[in-house]
């Protein structure tokens, strides 16, 4: 995969990996003191009882969830594969609305936007 953004798609695509990254560096830079308490306790079912670490490990996950569509977009996007990019940017496009309504100041709205962009270069209105 060579890193090359010659379009909206594919930067749209690689803004997503990115937000993938970020998630997993923020979780744990974050989230420290939890995974480092359910480290000690060696993990196996760790987070279950504590609010604080539940929302460490889902948060975190999300990570690897957002490196895998962006992955997906930028292979879409190099590919050709407009109908998988719309996708692609429409669920996450809903997902980062409802997010946006639950929790309106949060970094939810960098979603919406490469969301959007990948839902409208799927459409065909970006190049």
């Amino acid at each position: 995969m060579e890193f090359m953004i010659s379009n909206w798609k594919t930067a749209a695509a690689w803004a997503l990996i990115a937000l993938g990254f970020l998630h997993i560096v923020m979780g744990f830079a974050r989230f420290k003191q939890p995974f480092l308490a359910a480290l000690s306790e060696g993990i196996f079912d760790a987070f279950k009882a504590d609010d604080t670490r539940r929302l460490a490990f889902w948060f975190t996950l999300l990570g690897p969830v957002l490196l895998l569509c962006g992955h997906l977009a930028l292979r879409a996007a190099q590919g050709g594969d407009l109908e998988t990019l719309g996708l692609i940017g429409l669920y996450l496009l809903v997902a980062a609305v409802l997010g946006i309504v639950a929790f309106p100041a949060s970094p939810l709205w960098a979603l919406l936007v490469v969301a959007g962009l990948l839902f409208a270069a799927g459409r065909g209105w970006l190049t």
